[in-house]
């Protein structure tokens, strides 16, 4: 194993950790000898994927959290802590983007989904980065859209939450540095569970430079330099994985 990407004796902490990219990223930490907390709000779906790191010879533990409610964010922290004594790699990655337009959107979904996607993430983000820059440092990858640098209609309140994340990475690379690395991958079209919504069209054809949406595994090569020694001189930063979006 290259150096750069060993990440044996890491613990990483992967919300939405059960499917799409959190899982890709599960995956590829413990391939490369990590423990990891999947955490996701369906148990069963955790437990699944806390049964492949296992079999890879690593420790794993599956915890249901909802990644928006600080309690329940509270509670997933004290339960890493107790049972690994650290986290080494977060990565921020629960998220989600209903598309209703923007006059007709209800006071409690765009409360959703800024809670989902900026202020769990926060919570998250400030508890561990704290315990991170006390201890001896970390890593914190935040999972961000394309859609926060080029807004798409009726996803008015995911993208201003997505650019509150870019501006968090940034702003907490500053507050926790220099011990806690913090940066941002800005994920474009990938064929996720959240496809299968889409229209056939926009499965095979996407307007990006690439002409395609991504196949979630390709979002491993970016998650893992920023996770290891690889990237020890890269911190604020963001990272598009989005097929050249324009």
């Amino acid at each position: 194993m290259d150096k750069l990407f060993d990440l044996t004796g890491k613990v990483a902490l992967v919300t939405g950790g059960s499917r799409g990219l959190g899982y890709q990223m599960v995956k590829a930490f413990a391939e490369r000898g990590a423990d990891v907390i999947i955490a996701s709000r369906k148990l069963d779906a955790c437990e699944v994927v806390a049964e492949e790191v296992r079999a890879l010879g690593r420790k794993a533990l599956a915890v249901s959290v909802h990644a928006g409610k600080w309690d329940e964010i509270d509670r997933l922290i004290e339960t890493a802590y107790a049972e690994f004594g650290k986290v080494d790699i977060l990565v921020n990655n629960a998220g989600m983007s209903p598309a209703v337009p923007s006059h007709e959107m209800p006071e409690n979904l765009f409360d959703s989904v800024m809670n989902l996607n900026f202020k769990g993430p926060f919570r998250l983000a400030s508890q561990i980065g704290h315990r991170m820059s006390e201890g001896e440092g970390g890593v914190i990858i935040n999972i961000s859209s394309s859609g926060s640098l080029k807004p798409l209609p009726a996803v008015v309140p995911y993208s201003g939450a997505k650019a509150a994340l870019n501006a968090m990475s940034v702003s907490m690379a500053a507050e926790y540095g220099p011990k806690v690395r913090v940066n941002t991958i800005v994920a474009g079209p990938f064929l996720t569970d959240i496809a299968k919504a889409w229209t056939e069209e926009a499965r095979q054809k996407q307007p990006n430079m690439l002409g395609r949406a991504g196949n979630p595994e390709e979002i491993v090569t970016a998650a893992l330099y920023l996770a290891s020694p690889a990237s020890s001189f890269t911190t604020g930063a963001m990272i598009r994985v989005d097929g050249g979006h324009q």
